[in-house]
């Protein structure tokens, strides 16, 4: 499992082969066995097979192919709604409609998607995520009919790989880990850290591409703007509340 882990890469070209209903069940099986909070398990997986549902899905994907080329495409959502049921059911007051909740059904749901990416790929398949589930949550939440009480967060294409990419360059271990206490950066530190990253050739190629004098510009300028964050930080802040999980009463 450890050389899985080291030679993740993500893979955004699939075969259409698809994938035995076996292999998938012992794929989402593995992803139950996740840590959780409380054992409450305050996540839901949706899985998407369909041709025709995967291409509804696209254009909230902003139309990356893979979302219709892959045989699998995963949603997976924070979900309250279950155990709330549960509660109400067996004559219990839920008290988990409010922020705190969603963060740790978000958690939840997180942890065991990286579950499931891990089994997949011990098995040869490729897995992406997709961060765009946060960015247009309101259309998934619409397309795959999502009841308050669930929210997407997190979701990946499976499948068998139609390629073989490089592994992407990772910052040193000095530059995520803290002993004890957090340390923060200085100038040097900064520098030290991201050097190896900023010597890629890809990186040159990018600053090339995109006529920016710094990776850091790349980043800011294009791929990820303010206006952009912002506009979407509202748009799923609103999601989150008008699915149940803002009540501060």
């Amino acid at each position: 499992m450890l050389n899985t882990i080291m030679q993740h890469r993500s893979i955004r070209q699939y075969k259409d082969t698809p994938i035995p209903q076996d292999e998938l069940n012992e794929i989402l099986e593995a992803g139950t066995r996740a840590s959780t909070t409380g054992n409450m398990q305050l996540y839901s997986i949706v899985v998407t097979q369909d041709q025709e549902k995967r291409q509804e899905l696209a254009p909230a994907h902003f139309n990356q192919p893979m979302v219709t080329q892959a045989p699998v495409h995963m949603t997976f959502c924070a979900d309250i709604n279950r155990f709330h049921k549960w509660c109400e059911q067996r004559n219990a007051e839920p008290g988990y409609d409010n922020f705190l909740w969603f963060i740790n059904a978000a958690i939840d749901a997180l942890l065991v998607s990286q579950n499931v990416c891990l089994a997949a790929e011990e098995k040869g398949m490729g897995i992406c995520y997709l961060g765009t589930v946060t960015y247009n949550a309101d259309q998934i939440i619409r397309i795959l009919e999502l009841p308050q009480g669930v929210v997407p967060v997190a979701a990946i294409m499976m499948g068998y790989p139609d390629e073989q990419p490089g592994l992407t360059d990772r910052l040193p271990l000095e530059g995520v880990v803290h002993y004890e206490t957090y340390k923060d950066y200085s100038s040097d530190d900064i520098d030290r850290i991201y050097h190896e990253k900023e010597s890629l050739e890809e990186t040159r190629q990018l600053l090339e591409e995109n006529d920016k004098a710094t990776l850091a510009q790349v980043y800011t300028d294009n791929r990820y703007k303010k206006e952009d964050n912002l506009h979407f930080s509202k748009q799923y802040l609103k999601v989150i509340q008008s699915q149940g999980f803002m009540n501060y009463v």
